[in-house]
Formats: structure tokens, sequence, C-alpha cells
């Protein structure tokens, strides 16, 4: 019976390509269906009804578009040129997968509603979909390689004095100044205090180069840090040092994210093989001012549904 869709084995392909590495927010597990859900509805019904041939996939500028509106609006910045051509490859898995559930009539009493026939389709494929043996050896490998996802990280605590007023640089190197000479904080000055925020978390919120400052400076001190959004004064109070994980404790958590890893790459796999069955026709995307990361589309035509 197929496996239903809030389970991880019934999610879609994951967005990934020979040699390449896609961002780890493209492996979460219902992103295909709640991030890119207006981007299937939407780019995906355009361009299908466009197309005469049935063997054709045409991605038209419209996919691109679509798939920056529906990116910033989920993390409020385009996305860089690996996440757009990774956007793509989700789509196009998508499409190919809705093209397949129609050709074997899966459609049957889900007339327009799209995201059912996807379902219903990769539910054809899951069927396929075995896993292979494995052993505690083969476990503790995976779990070597994929260390980055079960290690404590270092966690930094820090305090932060922000001015209300003067916001300058100048300003708060005044005030670090102050402050690390023991004279009382500016009264126009805010203290905010940060507890156990690990490295993601503070390039997230301040940018890399003020999380690689942060980490390295002498805790105690007030310095004046820049960031993505200015200059911050901040006092690095505690380094808690990252802790290796072990494997026997984990062992279920391995064997399940093993588990999964392992069936999406052969349910990839398996739709990678149904694209071969189509042509796909890539068109320029409009006139006008690009992004620098942005990538245009040049216009192709190939046999493989692949960008």
């Amino acid at each position: 019976m197929p496996t239903p869709l809030a389970t991880p084995s019934a999610r879609l392909p994951a967005a990934t390509h020979p040699g390449k590495t896609w961002p780890s927010w493209l492996r979460e597990p219902l992103l295909h269906f709640v991030v890119l859900g207006a981007l299937l509805f939407v780019a995906d019904h355009r361009l299908f009804e466009r197309s005469d041939d049935p063997r054709t996939i045409v991605v038209g500028a419209e996919v691109d578009a679509e798939a920056i509106e529906v990116f910033k609006a989920a993390r409020s910045r385009d996305p860089s040129a690996v996440e757009l051509v990774a956007l793509r490859q989700v789509w196009l898995d998508n499409e190919v997968l809705y093209r397949e559930g129609l050709a074997l009539q899966v459609d049957k009493g889900d007339t327009a509603i799209r995201e059912r026939v996807i379902f219903k389709a990769l539910n054809l494929i899951d069927a396929n979909v075995k896993l292979p043996a494995f052993d505690d050896k083969l476990l503790r490998a995976w779990f070597e390689a994929n260390r980055a996802k079960y290690d404590a990280p270092a966690r930094y605590d820090f305090q932060e004095a922000v001015l209300t007023t003067d916001l300058s640089e100048a300003a708060l190197r005044a005030l670090a100044d102050g402050l690390n000479a023991g004279t009382p904080g500016d009264t126009k000055a805010n203290l905010r205090i940060f507890r156990g925020r690990p490295h993601a978390n503070l390039v997230l919120s301040y940018g890399a180069q003020f999380a690689t400052a942060l980490e390295a400076a002498a805790p105690g001190e007030w310095r004046v840090l820049a960031a993505r959004d200015g200059w911050h004064a901040v006092r690095l109070d505690r380094i808690t040092p990252a802790q290796p994980a072990a494997f026997e404790p984990l062992r279920g958590m391995v064997q399940q994210d093993w588990t999964d890893a392992v069936l999406a790459e052969q349910r990839s796999a398996a739709v990678r093989m149904l694209a071969g069955k189509y042509r796909l026709k890539t068109e320029s995307a409009p006139a006008g001012p690009a992004k620098a990361d942005t990538p245009k589309i040049a216009a192709t035509e190939t046999g493989a549904a692949a960008p």
C-alpha cells in the first residue's frame, strides 16, 4: 500500500543532481508541497497548457519568475544562482510526475487537482522502491559522513548594547570604549542578552562576517563588529565547545535518516528515468536588467528533462 504523504517515504524527489550539492533547505520533507505550492499550481499549469506535444516540456521565463517570487515570500531574499537552478529542477520533477500520472490515468476522480495527480504518480514509483540490506558498519559510515547533522555545535553567549539614537560606527565605538573602561553605559543604550547561539544562527541573524569576528573575539571585551545590517557593539561572554555525537544513542535516528536518504535517491533516479521520455525546451528570459547571481535561461532543446 502506498505510504501516506506525511511520512518520509512519500516525499517528492530530492533536488539533487550528479556533481552538484543543493542547499540543505531544498531537502526539507514538505518543501515541494508547501514552499513551492504556488509555483506548481500557477507556473506549471500555464506552461502545460501552452505545449501542444505531451512529450515536450517547455520551461519558460515564467518558471523562474514564479520561483523567485515564491522563494522571496518564504525567505525574504532572492534565490542564488544555485538555488534557482535547484528550484527549476524541483519544478521539472513535479511536471514529469504530473504528466506520468495523466498518462496512467490516475487523475480519474481528481480532475484539475494537480497535487493529487503528482502524489498518485509518486506512489506508483514508491511501490518499486526497495531498501537495500544494511548493517551497523554501513550505518556508522553514513553517520561519520554526516556528522554535522548530529554533533552539537559550539554555542556563544553574548551581549549587545544598542543605541536608540546615533547608530554610527563612531558612536558605537565610543560606547564600547566607555564600557571597557568601566564607565556606566549610555542611558540611551539598551542591552540585549543572547544565550547559546550556534554559528548558523549568528550567520542567519547578522551575516558570516559578524559570526566569524564574534567567534574570534576575546570573552569579556566590548567590541564593535560589522554585520550585514550595520555596526553592532557586542561583548562575547562565554563559548560552549562543540560536542561530538556518539553513534549508539542515536542509532535509531541514524537508521531512519539513512533510510529516508536512500529512498529519496532511488525516487529521484526513477523520476529522472521517466524524464528521459520527454523533450525539454527552455526559453530565454525576457530582455532587461538581470541580477548578478541570477542566471539567464538560454534557448535550448534536449532529449532529456534536465536543467
